[in-house]
């Protein structure tokens, strides 16, 4: 029943007359049945995806630190600074903060929802299939290319050789930062790639210490500003609680491009919620699970992040943050510890990223796998497999080289930024198509689709989801104000193009793949069910001639 069940899911995907021409694409034609069905076997979305229960490693403690890990890496030690910054006042800031948290809670509804009607490994890439169905598999295609650019652990890894550095007492160089970024990439690798069990228990670890280390901070706060634990003498005391006016003061002076700006930065911090929805064919019971997992987690951010920014402006004052170069973490701990705590906060940051590293790394490598497991990649029998240690190695191998070269290939400055940024605005793009669709489903246009998931959205939880992912990207289309560049020699619009430009490249694989070459060599592909030799299935394509030509 279980292969039926993922037969069922793909039909109006692939469904093709007999008398196709040439490039079709055929399967088995079956109605399409949402996971309703495995519900009513009492498998809570198990069935959905033929994956044999020993290979369900996840449960819900592993489930909701794949998301915490993946929200929080380093963003919360310093970003507060730049939304301060930019909001003009303490007020403005924590209200900031409080938008970005209901966002958040939109984005975990809407993934909630769309996990619990396709409970298997992919994320977006089963989304997008599933709602944008014709011409077939030419956004699976797409999402090859985004998969790479948005996985990249580029960035993280090597914030991580920075700290790591810095607690050793050691001066951070282009080279030293990068080796180590390279190491830590490596040690992720391995880890997931051969010891799959020790690396969830590894970051269900880290995430348990990022957390009791957050809540610590947080606690620290607010005794300070209780006065149990007073700011050292020797640094300007923080009076941004001091009063009602405290607190809004600068309230406007950034204008309407400030507020836009810190709205923007605060968004992207809590990107990541969808972070269990890459491994669902791993998650036991994962229809419940999922709909557990996700809040528990996105709450736990939620409450952390506004703990520690009141923790912040409870320790150090506004123009202090205003006025340093250094993170507003490093200054907390200054204003209450003394300047010799800054390589334990060194030590924190860095355990804080390796979470994150290690969460982002073990779900990006099941989205390779399962696009293996499609059969659209070349060589896909040896992306889809999870020889030889009972984990998908290859997929971890291939985003471990896209990090890599991503780390050793752009210098610092325009070239890295622009990396990041597209990387970014990649997200953002499947995000808002990925939310559209969602409001599609629910249309009578597309109720012959099926789609029954156990857990719904409320309509205007989708709809605020949507207009928040058309902000990201709409934004870095509007050119920056005068005295301000998005970049120093490169123009400000360089990295929506190219993350726009990306699909055009999965479309030419597509169009070569699925139709030129059919047409040139006179056959069809079929597309049939196989169980590889770890019990995992997959599909495979096969060329089918037709009357009169030459396919094999």
């Amino acid at each position: 029943m279980a292969a039926a069940v993922a037969v069922q899911e793909t039909q109006h995907l692939l469904d093709a007359s007999p008398s196709a021409g040439y490039g079709a694409l055929r399967s088995v034609p079956n109605a399409v049945e949402s996971v309703d069905a495995a519900q009513r076997d009492e498998t809570n979305g198990e069935s959905f995806d033929d994956i044999p229960r020993a290979k369900r490693k996840l449960g819900l403690t592993s489930a909701v630190f794949l998301v915490f890990n993946r929200v929080i890496g380093t963003g919360i030690y310093a970003t507060p600074s730049v939304i301060l910054r930019t909001s003009g006042s303490v007020g403005v800031a924590l209200v900031m903060w409080l938008v970005g948290a209901l966002i958040a809670a939109a984005g975990t509804a809407v993934y909630v929802e769309l996990g619990t009607g396709l409970p298997r490994n992919g994320g977006e890439k089963n989304y997008l299939e599933f709602i944008y169905r014709r011409p077939r598999f030419l956004v699976s295609c797409s999402f090859v290319v985004y998969t790479l650019i948005i996985g990249s652990a580029a960035a993280n890894s090597i914030v991580f050789g920075e700290y790591v550095l810095n607690a050793l007492s050691i001066e951070p160089t282009r080279f030293s930062s990068r080796l180590v970024a390279i190491l830590v990439l490596t040690f992720c690798l391995l880890i997931h790639g051969t010891l799959l069990t020790f690396g969830v228990r590894l970051q269900n670890a880290l995430g348990a210490f990022k957390l009791l280390i957050l809540s610590a901070i947080s606690l620290l706060g607010i005794l300070s500003l209780l006065d149990y634990l007073p700011v050292r003498s020797e640094y300007d005391p923080p009076t941004n609680f001091s009063s009602w006016a405290a607190l809004w003061e600068g309230s406007g002076t950034t204008g309407a491009n400030g507020i836009v700006t810190a709205l923007y930065s605060v968004i992207w911090s809590f990107i990541g919620y969808a972070n269990a929805n890459y491994a669902l064919s791993e998650v036991r019971d994962p229809v419940r699970t999922i709909k557990r997992a996700a809040p528990i987690a996105m709450t736990a951010v939620s409450v952390v992040y506004m703990a520690i920014n009141v923790a912040y402006f409870a320790v150090v004052s506004k123009g202090d943050i205003l006025g340093s170069r250094r993170i507003v973490a490093a200054l907390f701990f200054r204003n209450l510890f003394g300047p010799t705590t800054e390589r334990a906060l060194s030590v924190f940051i860095a355990l804080s990223t390796l979470g994150n590293l290690l969460a982002g790394q073990f779900t990006q490598g099941r989205v390779i796998q399962e696009l293996g497991r499609e059969g659209i990649l070349p060589y896909s029998s040896f992306f889809a497999s999870n020889k030889p240690f009972g984990a998908p190695l290859a997929g971890l191998f291939t985003q471990y080289i896209v990090s890599c070269l991503f780390v050793l290939g752009p210098p610092p400055g325009d070239a890295y930024l622009f990396m990041i940024s597209t990387s970014s605005y990649s997200l953002a793009l499947i995000n808002t198509l990925v939310s559209f669709g969602l409001l599609l489903l629910h249309t009578p246009a597309y109720k012959p689709f099926g789609w029954s998931p156990p857990f719904r959205a409320p309509r205007i939880i989708t709809v605020l989801f949507f207009l928040s992912n058309v902000f990201l990207v709409v934004v870095p289309l509007i050119p920056p104000p005068p005295g301000r560049r998005v970049y120093d020699a490169l123009p400000y619009y360089l990295h929506p193009l190219v993350a726009l430009s990306v699909s055009l490249l999965g479309g030419a694989y597509w169009y070569i793949w699925s139709v030129w070459l059919p047409r040139r060599g006179k056959y069809m592909l079929e597309r049939v069910w196989v169980l590889q030799e770890d019990g995992v299935p997959r599909w495979v394509f096969r060329r089918r001639g037709l009357v009169g030509g030459g396919g094999g």
